[in-house]
Order: C-alpha cells, then sequence, then structure tokens
C-alpha cells in the first residue's frame, strides 16, 4: 500500500470507522466463496465434466490467484487504496457469475482463472488495509477480520445450499448474489481510508519474488491450511469410512469444525492482544496438535469429532497472523502479503489432493497423521511470525489525540 503523500492524518474514528468497513469487505469476499462452493456440483453438470476434470478446472482459481496478486500493490500504488479495492472487490464478486456460463471444460478453466485472479487480488488489497488499520489502531484485529470472512462463507454457502434445495438455476442465482454483493462492497469501501502514494515514491515492481522472511512466514500459514483443507473436505468422509458414522453425524463434524474456526478468529485478537503473536501460535499450535491425535486415535465418533474441533480452534489465527507478520517484515507490505497469500493458496489447493492419494496408498489415518506433524509445526516455527508483535496502544488518550499519520508519509 502506498502512503499519504500529504501527511494526512486520521482521527481514531475514522479508523474505527475503517475498520468495521474493512470487516464487511471480508464478510462480502467470504459470500462470494460460500456461495461459488456449495454450486460446483450444478457447474460440473453444466460443464459436462467428469470428476478428475473438475479437479483439474478447480486448479484454475489457485494458478489465477498466484499471477495475479503480485499486481494488487502496484495497482494500490496507481490509483489509492480505496479506489484499489472498491475496483477489485467489484472485479471479484461480478466474477461470480463466470464460472456457471462455462458450457465446457475449456471455458470452466478460463473462467475458474479469472475468478482466482480477482480473489487474489482482492484479497492482497483487503489484508494490506486491514494491516494498515491493525498498525494505527495498536492492537490486533486480523484475527476477526479473518473471522468475518467465515461469517461471509457461511452465509453465503447457506444461501447456495438454500437455492441448491430449490432447484434455482445456478446462473441465475450466482447473477443475483453478484448485484448483491457488488452493491455491498461498494457500499463498504466507501468507509476505507484512502490511502495514497507519495509523489517521488516508486512503484512497486509488476513481477518479483517475494522477500525470504513472507516465504519462511508463508511455510508457518502452509501447515495451518493444510491442517484447514484436509480436515474441510476429510472430516466427513473419515468419520464415514473409519468409525462408520451416519452420512448426518459426518456432515456435523464438518459444520463443527467450520464454526470453531469462525468463533475462534472472532475471538482471537483479544489473545493475541495478550499473549502476543508468537504465544498464541504455540499454544494454537499444541490444540491442533492434540486434536490431530485425537483424530488418528479415537475409536468413537465423540473423540474424533473432538478432535477435529481442536483442530479448527488451533489453526483459526494462524493465517490471520501470518498475513499480519508478512505485512510488518519489510518495506513492501503488498509484495510480502502475496507472497505469503501465494504459498497459502498452493496449501489449500494441494491438501485435499495430497490427503486423497496418501489415503489411497495408505489409510486415512496415516494421511492425518501427517497433518498432525504439520500441526507440531507449528509449535516449532512460530518465532518466525515474531513481526507480528506490536506495541499496544498508550492508554487513556483521548480520541483527538489519536490522529494517527500515515507511518510512511
Amino acid at each position: 500500500m502506498g502512503s499519504t503523500g500529504s501527511g494526512k492524518t486520521h482521527d481514531i474514528t475514522e479508523v474505527r470507522r475503517a475498520r468495521f468497513a474493512v470487516a464487511a469487505v471480508f464478510c462480502v469476499h467470504g459470500a462470494v466463496t460460500g456461495s461459488f462452493a456449495t454450486r460446483v456440483p450444478w457447474i460440473a453438470d453444466h460443464a459436462s465434466v467428469s470428476a478428475g476434470q473438475l479437479g483439474v478446472a478447480l486448479a484454475f482459481p489457485a494458478i489465477g490467484a498466484a499471477l495475479a496478486m503480485p499486481l494488487a500493490g502496484r495497482i494500490s500504488h496507481r490509483f489509492g487504496a480505496r479506489a484499489a479495492l472498491r475496483g477489485l472487490l467489484a472485479l471479484w464478486t461480478l466474477a461470480l457469475v463466470l464460472p456457471a456460463l462455462a458450457p465446457n471444460l475449456l471455458t470452466l478453466c478460463a473462467a475458474l482463472l479469472v475468478y482466482g485472479a480477482s480473489a487474489g487480488m482482492s484479497d492482497v488489497a483487503m489484508n494490506a488495509l486491514g494491516i494498515d488499520i491493525e498498525n494505527r489502531l495498536g492492537k490486533s484485529i486480523m484475527s476477526g477480520l479473518h473471522g468475518w470472512w467465515s461469517v461471509g462463507a457461511l452465509v453465503g454457502s447457506a444461501g447456495g445450499t438454500l437455492a441448491a434445495h430449490l432447484g434455482t438455476d445456478a446462473r441465475i442465482h450466482h447473477a443475483l448474489a453478484a448485484l448483491v454483493l457488488t452493491a455491498l462492497g461498494l457500499l463498504a469501501c466507501r468507509h476505507v481510508l484512502d490511502l495514497r502514494a507519495r509523489a517521488d515514491e516508486e512503484p512497486p515492481p509488476r513481477f518479483s519474488l517475494p522477500p525470504r522472511s513472507a516465504l519462511l512466514i508463508g511455510m508457518v500459514g502452509f501447515c495451518a491450511v493444510f491442517a484447514e483443507g484436509a480436515s474441510l473436505d476429510w472430516s466427513a468422509v473419515y468419520l464415514r469410512d473409519v468409525l462408520g458414522s451416519s452420512a448426518g453425524l459426518a456432515a456435523a463434524s464438518t459444520t463443527g469444525f467450520t464454526l470453531t474456526m469462525a468463533v475462534a478468529r472472532i475471538a482471537g485478537d483479544r489473545i493475541v492482544d495478550r499473549f502476543g503473536a508468537v504465544r498464541t501460535v504455540r499454544v494454537s499450535g499444541a490444540l491442533a496438535t492434540l486434536g490431530g491425535l485425537l483424530v488418528v486415535t479415537g475409536n468413537n465418533a465423540a473423540v474424533v469429532m473432538s478432535g477435529f474441533a481442536l483442530l479448527g480452534l488451533g489453526v483459526a489465527v494462524v493465517v490471520p497472523l501470518a498475513f499480519a507478520a508478512a505485512g510488518r517484515s519489510g518495506p513492501n507490505a503488498s509484495q510480502a502479503i502475496a507472497g505469503v497469500a501465494t504459498v497459502t493458496y498452493t496449501s489449500g489447493l494441494i491438501a485435499p489432493s495430497a490427503i486423497g492419494t496418501l489415503a489411497d496408498l495408505t489409510s486415512l489415518v496415516v494421511s492425518f497423521g501427517v497433518v498432525t506433524v504439520l500441526a507440531f509445526g507449528l509449535i516449532a516455527f512460530a518465532g518466525v511470525l515474531r513481526s507480528a508483535e506490536r506495541t499496544t496502544a498508550p492508554a487513556g488518550i483521548t480520541p483527538a489525540e489519536t490522529a494517527v499519520p500515515d507511518p510512511r508519509a
């Protein structure tokens, strides 16, 4: 993100309003993902693709995101943070209509490439703004912002489930959802901070490798997102195939995992402010490791479901803290965030297929043994998130005294 060339200050009321605006942006972003995910079966049928072809097509959102995310910093530099987020978020919400329009595999891959590119660029822009606001407030907000993303995903998936239950054509459903979410996104963007680059500030490169520090931070995010993706996609299958649970009980395990993640993220900021990022991630890693052990050793549904719930609780705050650490790890926040996001997107892409491949070669129990080892990695490598630590704002300052100049002005 650029800085305000005029040295413009933002009083505490404006910054707090911007915090709620960015939270709404995260919620809208998550709602697009939830709306899409629930209609994947309809999209696959409409495009006449097999399960294997669908797996290929679903790799393209991550490819598009990885290619486009480095551009977000340059767009923000050129147009300013508010205008850039407004345009990129609208591009993302409107891209929701594309996959349902695809009549075959080739067009579906192209649609998902654009869908992923717009998702990645808006993701970087909104996280960079979130980190800027967190710095100005002097307290953790990134966990809560990602919690609102989870809330949006739940709302979007609920709407998609209803549309699917009613037999609504996904082209109609996604067109209506895109219009509503675009309007909500544009409304929210009116209140984000309008940060602009100085006239003498060099624009970030269009494409460049992320700094080494961002790659190290990204590996911590990789461990968390791998565990998250594996649990989301395979927890219900695990209960059904390993324990012989009913379909309803198996589905409840996935729902419980999702809810624990959302609740932990919304509540996580207070914990981070009190104990710091490194200690929080170490404890989170311990909880996730314990959860993984319960999953692989449990012999009844209650124990295994408790394990998945602990996994969700343990990995929930790691990715928000990884983004926060990346944003403070160097002079170019957007470039570092894009690097971390690329690693985490890749982890989310490969986790479900890696779990399935390993399960075919061995068993699902062994697959989640690997997840447990990665969860333990959060304990071992939490120290690389030390740049996410901050000094809290001094107590007793009145709103008039907390007008915050852009730190790079």
